[in-house]
Formats: structure tokens, C-alpha cells, sequence
């Protein structure tokens, strides 16, 4: 028996160490302008999110989305492009990782530097608990379908798009790194590209826990308590500010409830001990739990690029993701690069992701 709870304390510990890892966040390096750079025009819409009506918690429909149109977009129209869809991390929402990446600045650069030119979309998926885990939940909706249908349909009706999976990239940071993992797994017919970036939350055995057991139970039991007493979800946001709303995002996504209100999800702990039959279901949720399920999926991209820090506490999971890829022989670039979670990510998007992009999207019409 002790042995069981000493392998579902851990467990459990999943759904918070990958968030204590991006507390120590530092400001992001950002590229120099480069010369020469011609200007992206920028669209601040909103997107209906058909997956996301009657969710439980509350959370918005119709969410914000920026939209980065390339300098030939208003001259050449006749011309379409292939798009990126990049997803945000976990306590920001869209507009926020517009200053995280530094765009349109290193979409300009990009393109300045020899990337070819397409649309990049940054759609928003920051929930009451600050995250949506880009998961299918009937308590924060299904972000999951939003994101590979929903916001996909809406661009290509919208803008000159080439409507083809082979013109379609998808990429991610941190919780949207999971998300990249996660939707490319399981959506090859909407996505022909993928890059992952600093992945969250890809492995249910962090490791151990982010303190001591003792400290761990605490934690548990007093979240327990938060909820027992909020009367809605926009209380219990409001007592858990920033980070310490991280079990409760992951409880929302997957652990949902629908017969448990007023907060629609259950905890992992009762009495701080955990509890096997919700562990499960957060497990079920992890990457590197269900990736051998999709491995047809996944040999269906052209291309999937990954890449960590060297100071990244993701470290290690992210390069697990790496190996279960060669495991199957499936060709992906991996690379380790100097930097802590967040230092190099407008860096890395500039020179790595959309050259990346550049090279592996079809840009015509005709992509068979």
C-alpha cells in the first residue's frame, strides 16, 4: 500500500511541477529589427467557438485572435498563403503572447531574412483558471476542436488561405507546446506541420513532487478547501491568482464533472490522499501516456520540430518526446538550445520556427 500511494503522489504532482518549473520566467531576449524588414498588417478579431458553447464553467464563446497578414497580402490579390496557428502558454492569453514572441517584429524579420510568406494566427485559449490545456472538457469546453476546427474554418472563410493540411502549421509554447503534442497527435487531416516548443505536462511522473510529501498534502488540503468554499468559479479564480489556479485548470480539463457543481470538476486529492479513479483521468491526459495510439497520425507530417532549453525544467520529458519519435522512426528535429524557458522563445520563433514553417508548408494551390 505504500508503495501505491507513493506512485499516485507523483502522479498527482504531475498537474502542478510543470507549473512551479515556469515560475522562475525571465525576460525574453528579443532579435534586433532587421533592416530592411517590411511591415505585417495586424487583425485584432474574434472567433466563435462552436466547441466551446454550453460550457460549464462560464468561460467566453467568442474568444479574441491576432492575425499577422504578410506585406503582399493587400497588393497581390489573387495570391494565397499557407498558415500558422500558434498557441499560447499557460497563464497569458493571446494578446499577452503577442509581447512574449515579439510579433509582428519577428514575423518581419522572418520574412526579411529569406522565410517565404504566410498568414501566422494566434488564437486565444486563456480560461478562468488561466488555461485551457487545449483539452476536449464539458466543464471549460472543448478547446481541443476549437483550435483544429473552429478557428481553422473561421481563417480559411476569412482570408486568402490555402485550405489544404500541407499548408497548415501548427506550434506551441509551454501549455501550447502540449497543446501543439496533443492536437498534431490527434488532427494529421488539419495539420501537415508541427513544431513544439518547451512542452508542458508531457509525462504523469514528474518525478516527485515540487517539496516535500508532508508539504504536498498540505497544498492538497488546502486547495480542497478553497474549493468546498467557492460558490463559483469566478471565486475561486479570484483566491488563486496566477499560478495557483494550475490544479484547478487541469482539474477543469480533465477531470470535468458535470454532476459536481457549482465548479464542475473533481480534485485529485481528498483529505489530501490521493484519489486513484481522478489520477487516471489526468494521466490519460498525458502525452507521453497516449502518444503510441497515434503513431500513424504522426508519420503522417512532412516535418516535426522540437526544442527545449538547456535551464528548461521541461528538459527531460521534452526530450522523451524526442526519443518515443525515433523509437518509431518517425523524422523529427530536436534541439536542446542555451536558454531557460522563456528566454529565447521570440528568438526561436523568428530564426527557428518560421524558417522552419518556410521550408516544410506547401505554397501553392496544387499540394499533391
Amino acid at each position: 500500500m505504500k508503495r501505491t500511494k507513493t506512485i499516485l503522489a507523483c502522479a498527482f504532482a504531475m498537474a502542478i511541477v510543470p507549473f512551479v518549473q515556469l515560475r522562475a520566467q525571465v525576460q525574453t531576449i528579443v532579435p534586433g529589427p532587421v533592416p530592411g524588414a517590411k511591415p505585417v498588417s495586424v487583425e485584432h478579431i474574434k472567433i466563435h467557438g462552436a466547441a466551446l458553447e454550453g460550457n460549464l464553467e462560464g468561460d467566453a464563446v467568442d474568444r479574441e485572435a491576432f492575425v499577422f497578414l504578410p506585406p503582399s497580402y493587400e497588393k497581390d490579390k489573387k495570391r494565397r498563403y499557407p498558415v500558422v496557428y500558434a498557441l499560447h502558454g499557460y497563464s497569458i492569453g493571446a494578446e499577452q503572447w503577442t509581447h512574449e514572441i515579439h510579433v509582428p517584429q519577428t514575423i518581419e524579420g522572418a520574412f526579411a531574412q529569406g522565410s517565404k510568406e504566410m498568414i501566422v494566427v494566434l488564437p486565444d485559449s486563456k480560461t478562468i483558471y488561466n488555461g485551457s490545456m487545449y483539452s476536449s472538457s464539458a466543464t471549460t469546453g472543448d478547446f481541443e476542436n476549437y483550435v483544429a476546427h473552429d478557428v481553422v474554418a473561421y481563417i480559411d472563410a476569412h482570408y486568402r488561405t490555402i485550405p489544404d493540411r500541407q499548408s497548415r502549421g501548427l506550434v506551441g509554447h509551454s501549455m501550447g507546446g502540449y497543446g501543439a503534442s496533443r492536437i498534431g497527435m490527434k488532427h494529421p487531416d488539419v495539420f501537415g506541420a508541427l513544431y513544439i516548443m518547451s512542452p508542458c505536462c508531457l509525462s504523469p511522473m514528474a518525478g516527485g513532487g515540487p517539496g516535500p510529501a508532508d508539504q504536498m498534502k498540505e497544498r492538497a488540503i488546502a486547495n480542497e478547501k478553497k474549493v468546498a468554499a467557492a460558490k463559483s468559479p469566478s471565486e475561486l479564480a479570484a483566491e488563486s491568482p496566477g499560478f495557483g489556479a494550475a490544479i484547478f485548470a487541469t482539474a477543469a480539463a480533465w477531470a470535468p464533472d458535470p454532476k459536481n457543481p457549482p465548479l464542475y470538476f473533481d480534485l485529485p486529492t481528498k483529505g489530501g490522499e490521493p484519489q486513484p479513479e481522478v489520477i487516471a483521468k489526468f494521466t490519460a491526459n498525458a502525452p507521453l501516456v497516449f502518444i503510441d495510439q497515434y503513431i500513424g497520425n504522426l508519420k503522417q507530417y512532412k516535418a516535426i520540430s522540437i526544442d527545449v532549453g538547456d535551464q528548461d525544467g521541461l528538459r527531460a520529458d521534452t526530450g522523451k518526446l524526442h526519443d518515443v519519435l525515433d523509437k518509431y522512426g518517425i523524422a523529427n528535429s530536436f534541439e536542446i538550445y542555451s536558454g531557460t524557458h522563456t528566454s529565447a522563445v521570440a528568438d526561436r520563433f523568428q530564426n527557428h520556427v518560421m524558417p522552419f514553417f518556410s521550408k516544410n508548408l506547401c505554397f501553392t494551390r496544387d499540394c499533391r
